[in-house]
């Protein structure tokens, strides 16, 4: 379903959340319990402390992640950092934002279209201090902890595929769960041909076979003919891996992101989830 509204995201600050996107997240937030128990005249109100404003705290999330601060360095105006956390992860055990990242793909395919002609996987290290689960040493920055995001991304650059794990994993490693993590149902390969565009470090039989049996054409580099000239037919042809690098290139916008802060995978992936919506519901205003 298409959401219009008159109020854009360039209306606001790049951290504030426009009554656009609001429309969008408010049918997925879970309703609070109800305080009151019982029936008839033994109904009564059980008191305690009153839940907080869904749209503030989603504010407050979406600050947290534009600008990487600390849960208990969140303005005032977004209410107390604990209660912030606290509906956060609250939200993340029901779903919530893998359900808005979806919800922003199925929007793009209506309005947009994805482009499932050619795709591009690739994968991206980013540091992990605090470690947890799905973290490892990071071969690129002296063994410190590190974590991999492998994403895939639809000719435009929207991410469709998203999975992670330990900084010293090969991409080829990550690259079956990436594809299984499609966000929408993709289309039948023997009806519309797909391509799948990888760099050197899928080069190998694994990879090849992998994405062969999703139904992909696979284009990887050969990587003993890399650094040879040779003439192509027709002409130059168009790059189509550099769009997942773009896609990277987004989330790392995202402030929150560029270091992992959260220990929890699932905590951390809801972070990514929320970039990705916010991705997918921009394309879709343009």
């Amino acid at each position: 379903m298409v959401v219009q509204h008159s109020t854009r995201y360039k209306d606001v600050p790049s951290w504030g959340l426009s009554d656009s996107f609001w429309e969008r997240i408010k049918p997925f937030i879970p309703k609070p319990k109800s305080r009151w128990r019982g029936r008839g005249q033994y109904r009564k109100h059980i008191g305690g402390r009153p839940s907080a404003e869904p749209r503030q705290v989603m504010a407050g999330i979406l600050y947290i992640l534009r600008t990487g601060c600390q849960w208990n360095a969140v303005p005032r105006e977004y209410g107390s950092g604990k209660t912030l956390h606290r509906y956060f992860q609250r939200w993340t055990r029901a779903g919530v934002f893998k359900k808005l990242w979806k919800s922003g793909l199925e929007e793009y395919a209506e309005v947009r279209g994805i482009d499932w002609k050619w795709q591009a996987a690739d994968g991206a290290i980013t540091k992990a201090p605090l470690g947890g689960p799905a973290t490892g040493a990071n071969p690129t920055d002296r063994g410190k902890r590190g974590t991999k995001r492998s994403m895939l991304a639809e000719a435009q650059g929207v991410p469709i595929g998203l999975e992670v794990g330990p900084a010293q994993h090969p991409d080829v490693k990550l690259l079956a769960a990436t594809l299984e993590a499609v966000g929408v149902e993709p289309p039948d390969p023997t009806e519309q041909k797909q391509h799948l565009g990888l760099d050197k470090a899928y080069a190998g039989a694994p990879a090849q076979h992998l994405a062969e049996e999703k139904g992909y054409e696979v284009h990887i580099p050969d990587k003993a003919n890399a650094t040879k000239k040779r003439k192509r037919k027709g002409g130059r042809r168009k790059a189509r891996r550099w769009v997942v690098e773009v896609t990277h290139s987004w989330l790392n916008r995202f402030r929150r992101l560029l270091v992992r802060w959260e220990k929890k995978t699932s905590n951390y992936l809801s972070m990514l989830y929320f970039a990705c919506a916010i991705i997918c519901w921009r394309k879709c205003e343009v």
